[in-house]
């Protein structure tokens, strides 16, 4: 078995998902520390007519000290899933497939999740689904195991029986590939560069939210993504 892991980014970029094409199994880290600060796990990137724009997911902070992903708690008095839909609207209003996607943007959005890992692993499926993934998608906490870095990756392929880790070679730099191999697992790093897509508004921006890619290319995303 393959498997490759990653946080459960919001709205992700391309490259988490050609990822995600080469393992049997993903594994979103949903137990290990959020981000202090500014992070892709509460925002990422669309296009407007006035070049990159942000999406921005507002979340609870303030008096939390140091939580887990999982434990992120989406702040639900603000408007802010109104704001998201009119900005996709807006931008996207000339795009050859927004109207086939946006009925299932807007149920995400109406979900009304409580938590930040719930409303991002939404947004994953759908885009695992555009793409066809057939890699089996689970939570960390599933599995049980805990842990930081190479220790962390050495248990997830353990319980799951995994003897190859895939990542980006950006990645790897932070892993033991010698604990690996002297733990029978290893250490595959796969090449990408961003797929080039028609796109709205002008010149070309690589690394978008992979929902830019969808929105303009539908069904052909996947091949899209593949000649990457």
């Amino acid at each position: 078995m393959i498997v490759a892991t990653h946080q459960p980014l919001f709205l992700p970029w391309p490259g988490f998902f050609f990822k995600a094409m080469r393992a049997d199994c993903m594994v979103l880290l949903d137990s290990v520390q959020f981000p202090r600060g500014r992070s892709w796990m509460t925002r990422n990137r669309l296009k407007s007519a006035h070049g990159e724009l942000w999406l921005s997911v507002p979340v609870h902070r303030k008096g939390r000290g140091l939580q887990t992903i999982g434990e992120v708690k989406l702040f639900r008095q603000k408007n802010w899933q109104r704001k998201h839909l009119t900005s996709i609207r807006q931008w996207y209003a000339n795009a050859p497939y927004l109207e086939e996607y946006l009925p299932t943007i807007e149920k995400i959005y109406a979900a009304d999740d409580a938590r930040l890992v719930s409303l991002n692993l939404r947004f994953i499926r759908l885009l695992w689904e555009t793409f066809r993934i057939d890699t089996q998608l689970i939570l960390q906490s599933e599995t049980g195991m805990v842990g930081q870095r190479t220790d962390l990756i050495i248990r997830i392929c353990g319980h799951l029986g995994a003897r190859r880790y895939v990542t980006f070679a950006m990645a790897s730099k932070y892993l033991d590939s010698a604990q690996m191999m002297q733990a029978g697992i290893q250490l595959e790093t796969v090449p990408f560069q961003p797929p080039v897509y028609p796109q709205l508004w002008g010149d070309f921006i690589p690394n978008l939210s992979t929902l830019d890619l969808v929105l303009n290319c539908g069904p052909a995303s996947s091949r899209v993504l593949a000649r990457s």
